[in-house]
């Protein structure tokens, strides 16, 4: 597993997300347009709340995009979670010339999804996975 440090603001939005759904929080990065928050494995329908009021509330208070992954020791099922709403295939992770990498395969109709407006989606996928999972690279098939 990566090392996960966390920034001042990491840690106050944690105390935030927790006070606010009750679900414990693993990690969080916060960027410029977004939060990511790397949920406890089982906690994911404390963090969204009932028909979404926790996470909506959430968003409300931080006035940013805020996304969600459910935890899990597993990478495989960690990289399905971290893809969200879209399906994965299937998920193979090798190691070539000294770098963990992770193939993923989507559906043709899901790839702009998983993708993401300007990388966004495939980019947090990278981040999560690499600090929680030491995975260098994932690459959509």
């Amino acid at each position: 597993m990566g090392e996960i440090k966390l920034s001042t603001e990491g840690i106050r939005h944690i105390a935030l997300f927790e006070n606010m759904t009750g679900a414990a929080v693993k990690d969080c990065i916060v960027d410029d347009s977004r939060i990511i928050y790397v949920i406890k494995e089982g906690d994911m329908g404390a963090a969204i709340g009932k028909k979404g009021d926790h996470i909506n509330r959430m968003k409300k208070t931080v006035d940013k995009q805020i996304d969600l992954v459910e935890y899990s020791e597993e990478p495989v099922a960690f990289i399905k979670n971290a893809f969200g709403p879209i399906t994965v295939k299937s998920v193979n992770i090798t190691n070539r010339n000294d770098k963990r990498l992770a193939y993923v395969e989507v559906s043709n109709k899901d790839k702009g999804l998983a993708i993401g407006r300007n990388g966004k989606n495939i980019e947090k996928v990278k981040i999560v996975a690499k600090r929680h999972h030491d995975i260098d690279d994932v690459i959509l098939q």
